[in-house]
């Protein structure tokens, strides 16, 4: 069987993390003819799904990881899944900010993405509670040096988290007294019956702290995260302006989305906002 070069890694392991999700499990055999790829490559894109913790291994396939509600994957776990979706909606949530902005990003994956999109984006005040995405605001006039029109960044203080978030009474006390524009938000799992939800009781109060500064709220997350619970919710859906996703959000949950927000973005799709 000749390979399938449309696909690069990183989209085929996509696909079959969608696949085992949504089936509850897949065949090797039944992933080569539907990715046009050999039993090698799946069986290397299902090791190295598997070293990512993301699905399990079993006899001539694999099954989705059941994860506990506590259970809080690091920054370097997380980044490796859906790039694409994250920069896709990273660009696209970068078209929400206008220069001189005073705007939030919390800790995640997305957020960092973000960030990277917004460092030419001029006299923004950047609020944030995670060390990733100060480090790329302050990558950035290292290299370049100081420029007119850089982001002020201010990170607060706090007990770093698995995903490198500042969390706790020192985060909770400096975000209380800032009031932002803009919060982008990136979440562990999103659902109608818990809304906005993380496994880290700390972070979940740390985020609260961010919604209740924040004129509006932006959530940034790919469509994996749709129907993920985490052990404590910290908003409700109706506490969101506008959801920032990608094309793999089913239309189902884009329905649902758009009864109870008021704005729907889908990367690289025209836009469809709720009525209000």
């Amino acid at each position: 069987m000749s390979e399938n070069q449309n696909l690069l890694a990183e989209q085929r392991r996509s696909l079959i993390l969608d696949e085992v999700r949504r089936r509850g499990g897949v065949r090797v055999n039944e992933l080569t003819r539907k990715l046009g790829v050999s039993d090698m490559t799946v069986r290397r894109d299902l090791d190295a799904l598997a070293r990512q913790g993301v699905l399990e291994k079993v006899h001539g396939g694999a099954v989705p990881v059941v994860e506990a509600s506590t259970h809080e994957p690091g920054f370097e776990a997380k980044s490796g899944l859906e790039l694409t979706a994250k920069e896709d909606i990273a660009r696209a949530a970068a078209k929400l900010v206008a220069p001189g902005a005073a705007i939030a990003l919390s800790g995640g994956t997305t957020t960092y993405a973000l960030a990277q999109q917004l460092l030419d984006v001029p006299d923004l005040t950047v609020v944030t509670n995670s060390v990733r995405v100060a480090d790329v605001f302050h990558a950035a006039q290292r290299t370049s040096g100081p420029r007119q029109g850089a982001a002020t960044v201010v990170l607060t203080g706090g007990v770093r988290t698995p995903s490198d978030s500042l969390v706790g009474p020192v985060a909770d006390q400096a975000i209380a007294a800032l009031h932002f524009d803009l919060l982008f938000l990136g979440v562990h799992g999103i659902s109608v019956e818990a809304g906005l939800s993380t496994p880290n009781l700390a972070e979940a109060e740390t985020n609260r702290r961010l919604v209740q500064s924040a004129r509006r709220v932006v959530v940034v997350a790919d469509h994996t995260k749709w129907g993920k619970v985490g052990l404590s919710s910290f908003a409700s859906l109706e506490r969101i302006d506008t959801l920032v996703t990608d094309a793999g959000l089913p239309d189902e949950a884009r329905g649902v989305v758009v009864e109870h927000l008021r704005r729907l973005v889908v990367a690289g799709e025209p836009e469809e906002e709720a009525d209000s």
